[in-house]
């Protein structure tokens, strides 16, 4: 596979420099062509994503496709906007001067999806790579195999292998990608491999964007409509059977409101996702593979053994790695299902007494991707936001933020750095470079040297200052 990639690799790193030059309007013909490109290939797209995840049409158009097709939209229409160069203000030191910022492609990118949204974590930063003026390399993940074959296939015949290239294959070629001096990589994947590929990037001193995940937590007080933040949150957590990132992975609600919050939850599973009590496996998601069934299968038992008690669900189909809507209360901080991200369709119920001790409990943990409050009282909003640290936060919602690509999506710390859709996407792809056009009335030649006569100066500069 080496073979294969570094001979591609060194095509983009020659074939980098032509691409800095083009304009928005050859930028904005690769984005339309990328749109078209995937519209043709709309059927081959959804089976794949069934096949991969049993995803229903309905869920793939909304949260993979079309969400792709309005990043693109998104990027056309604002990308000459985007590209060009802004003023800066002056200071008393070049008071004369014009400053700009100048947006310059990166240059060779590689882009490293995951496996749960396999087409749109792909698609969305590529679509920030090219509107930025970059070559890039993709690498999709192998275990969403179908719908990696229908994105290598679909690259190879829109784009010459010199501007964009999609490579498959298992951890050997990541390895081998990892390996090579790119200008940028772009990883969406979990906190442990994350780590990986800052250590590989420190390697070329490589900048790196990091979307990663963690536990999000969602608050709910006595103040919110309880009936209303159960759909809400059951809707959140149970989209892709829980395989988000910035799904609700814990619930912190008033311990006097548990009992209801349970109901409601229940009641807005059985709407959502069974028929005649069992089931709709149309619309309900499976979990991907034998080894994520198992894992949460033994989460599930070990949180039980510690005292977590099912309310809601908790059967497990091992013929088609289905697991049904999982409620878990009982449970306490030290429980070892509050321990990692969960990544499935499980959610334990924590109870608090005081708005402080839930806020404490937030952040007693590594920072998450996304913070959940579901509260109709401003000072408790305020409250949560100012004395917590989140990616991204959402106020009577879930997952919604991610949507609009004029709000920027990241993590931070162990939830992940940088950020990517809409402008910020097109920043993250970008060198934004600091120029400076001097004036004929330049006046820096009064602090040259030679010093002895100029004490007096700095008298002057200091009051001014």
């Amino acid at each position: 596979m080496e073979q294969q990639i570094k001979p591609v690799f060194d095509l983009q790193q020659q074939h980098k420099f032509e691409l800095r030059k083009t304009d928005a309007k050859t930028r904005i013909a690769k984005l339309k062509k990328l749109k078209q490109a995937l519209t043709d290939a709309e059927a081959e797209i959804f089976a794949a994503l069934e096949q991969d995840l049993r995803k229903n049409p309905f869920e793939s158009a909304v949260t993979e496709l079309y969400f792709t097709y309005a990043e693109i939209d998104h990027a056309i229409k604002k990308l000459r906007s985007w590209m060009r160069p802004k003023a800066a203000g002056r200071t008393l030191s070049n008071f004369f001067v014009r400053n700009r910022i100048y947006y310059e492609p990166k240059g060779v990118c590689l882009i490293i999806a995951p496996w749960n949204y396999p087409l749109q974590l792909m698609m969305s930063p590529l679509v920030s790579a090219i509107a930025a003026g970059n070559c890039a390399i993709l690498k999709p993940s192998e275990i969403s195999a179908a719908t990696a074959s229908v994105i290598a296939k679909l690259i190879a015949a829109t784009f010459e292998p010199k501007e964009i290239a999609c490579f498959e294959g298992d951890a050997a070629v990541s390895t081998t990608l990892l390996g090579l001096p790119f200008d940028h990589i772009f990883f969406t994947g979990s906190t442990a491999i994350g780590k990986v590929v800052m250590e590989a990037a420190a390697k070329n001193l490589t900048s790196v964007t990091l979307e990663l995940g963690g536990k999000s937590p969602a608050i709910v007080d006595d103040t919110c409509d309880l009936k209303k933040a159960a759909e809400k949150i059951a809707w959140g957590k149970l989209v892709n059977a829980g395989q988000t990132c910035i799904a609700p992975d814990y619930v912190l609600i008033e311990q006097n409101l548990e009992a209801d919050f349970v109901k409601h939850y229940h009641a807005a599973v059985e709407k959502m996702f069974y028929g005649h009590s069992e089931i709709n496996k149309g619309d309900y998601a499976k979990i991907v593979n034998q080894k994520q069934f198992n894992r949460l299968q033994k989460l599930v038992e070990a949180a039980v053994a510690e005292g977590a008690i099912v309310a809601v669900g908790g059967k497990f189909d091992e013929k088609d790695f289905t697991i049904t809507p999982t409620l878990l209360t009982a449970v306490t901080e030290n429980n070892v299902i509050m321990e990692d991200e969960i990544f499935g369709p499980v959610l334990p119920v924590v109870s608090y007494s005081r708005l402080g001790e839930a806020i404490d409990l937030v952040n007693r943990k590594q920072k998450p991707l996304a913070l959940y409050i579901f509260s109709d009282s401003t000072v408790n909003q305020n409250k949560i936001i100012a004395e917590t640290s989140a990616g991204g936060t959402c106020v009577n919602d879930v997952l919604v933020h991610i949507g609009n690509p004029n709000l920027p999506f990241g993590g931070v710390n162990s939830s992940g750095m940088g950020s990517c859709h809409g402008i910020f996407g097109f920043k993250t792809f970008s060198h934004e470079r600091a120029v400076v056009f001097q004036s004929k009335l330049g006046v820096t030649k009064m602090i040259y040297p030679p010093y002895a006569s100029k004490m007096g100066l700095l008298k002057w500069l200091k009051k001014l200052m």
